[in-house]
Parts: C-alpha cells; sequence; structure tokens
C-alpha cells in the first residue's frame, strides 16, 4: 500500500481499511513518506491487536509492516 505524500493520519487510516479486508495472519506492506508514520503504526497496532513487524527506512520513505491480528 503506497500511501507516499500523505500525512497524519491518513497513512494508518489508509492501512486499517485494507487490514480490515485481510484474514489474520496477512501482511500488509505499507509505503509512508510521513516522518510520525512509524509511531503511528506503533500505536495503531497496540490499540488494533495487529502485530507490527517490521519498520525500515530507505531515503525518505518509511517501509512499515503489519501483521493482520
Amino acid at each position: 500500500l503506497d500511501t507516499s505524500g500523505l500525512l497524519c493520519p491518513l497513512p494508518v487510516l489508509k492501512a486499517r481499511r485494507a487490514l480490515n479486508t485481510m484474514q489474520s495472519g496477512q501482511c500488509l506492506r505499507v509505503i509512508a513518506t510521513d516522518s510520525k508514520a512509524p509511531g503511528d503504526f506503533a500505536a495503531y497496532c497496540e490499540q488494533s491487536g495487529d502485530i507490527l513487524r517490521e519498520v525500515t527506512q530507505d531515503g525518505e520513505r518509511h517501509l512499515i509492516l503489519v501483521q493482520k491480528g
């Protein structure tokens, strides 16, 4: 899911919408350019029961892997 150029809270909201269509155990890879995205996704996963598997940075892009809880 490419959320490049979107600011908080849109990357998390778009990811949540996508995760709601997925089955437990499936993973969603998100690309975000908002510098707050890693923290936003960590907070979201704590609340939602989904699992933040990985956060890496590639230049200005954050690559975020979330597993559906």
